[in-house]
């Protein structure tokens, strides 16, 4: 079974043996650009809204951040910085963050354009919001019943 990795202390490795936060780190320097600087800065909030986030690595190369279940993926590409949360659709936005992903059942995204702002108080009500479903769905499962 494979251990939960904190961003404090990313003690679980991947293949090969970098742990997820320094993956990231990674990520970041690797990107050498503007969004570089985002992919950092949305890590920043994302842990200031959650100190206890849990920071993957998956499919291949997309950061991941967790609590009780996923709570977006931070995906970099050409002309964006696309912030996927896994239950956007969910959750309410009352500051209009979601600009992308909108006709989903289940997902919402923000994408990022070089020189944009973030709202920086909404985007961490939003992952404390997503935090907060992930945790509400995660009491709700029943218990397993022994035969």
């Amino acid at each position: 079974m494979k251990k939960a990795v904190t961003a404090k202390t990313s003690s679980t490795t991947k293949m090969d043996g970098a742990s997820p936060s320094r993956l990231i780190d990674g990520r970041i320097k690797e990107l050498g650009d503007w969004r570089g600087e985002m992919l950092g800065r949305i890590r920043g909030l994302i842990r200031q809204a959650d100190p206890d986030v849990v920071e993957e690595w998956k499919w291949r190369g997309v950061p991941v951040w967790e609590h009780d279940g996923i709570i977006c993926t931070g995906e970099t590409y050409k002309a964006v910085v696309k912030l996927t949360f896994a239950k956007g659709a969910a959750l309410d936005d009352p500051a209009g963050l979601f600009n992308s992903s909108l006709d989903g059942n289940v997902r919402r995204a923000i994408d990022i354009r070089e020189g944009e702002n973030i709202n920086e108080k909404a985007l961490k009500a939003l992952v404390r919001a997503a935090i907060d479903l992930n945790a509400s769905k995660a009491r709700k499962k029943p218990a397993k019943r022994s035969a």
